[in-house]
């Protein structure tokens, strides 16, 4: 079967942060023929949209997988929910969030699924940690690096 690298993002601003990534991790690393290649460190940034919930906690994985995009979607959701996340408002506060940033170098435009995340060349808390463990990976919606796409967003 063959491997696929991919980038998944996670974010955490209730209840204890550190431990709630710490635990996505864990789970993610029991997905069925997947394995965590690198953890980014953890960077403090303020929520997006309304200001009054606390700064959130996000880091990078990356990982390589069996698992289809559809397949890991699928399987981060369940994390979520077996984690206690429950829906809010959109960008309001969560306990934890998983997402996939890239993987390998396609592009998925369905209707649940959309890869390159769809806003990730705008947000540097998504940018900034994925640079630390993958600077040369390709947006490939964009054909630019990762490390070129957040040194263009710092400069605006």
């Amino acid at each position: 079967m063959a491997r696929h690298i991919a980038y998944i993002g996670l974010g955490s601003n209730l209840g204890d942060r550190y431990s709630n990534l710490a635990r996505a991790v864990d789970r993610i690393r029991q997905l069925p023929s997947t394995l965590v290649e690198g953890q980014s460190g953890n960077y403090l940034t303020a929520p997006m949209g309304p200001r009054d919930q606390p700064d959130f906690l996000n880091s990078v994985i990356g990982i390589s997988t069996e698992m289809s995009p559809g397949g890991l979607l699928d399987a981060l959701k369940e994390i979520e929910k077996s984690l206690g996340r429950e829906e809010t408002y959109r960008w309001g506060p969560r306990l934890i969030d998983i997402d996939i940033l890239l993987y390998d170098e396609i592009v998925i435009d369905e209707e649940d699924l959309k890869i390159p995340h769809p806003r990730m060349h705008e947000r540097e808390f998504a940018l900034e940690p994925l640079c630390e463990i993958a600077p040369d990976a390709l947006h490939p919606a964009m054909g630019k690096t990762v490390e070129q796409i957040l040194r263009e967003l710092r400069n605006k």
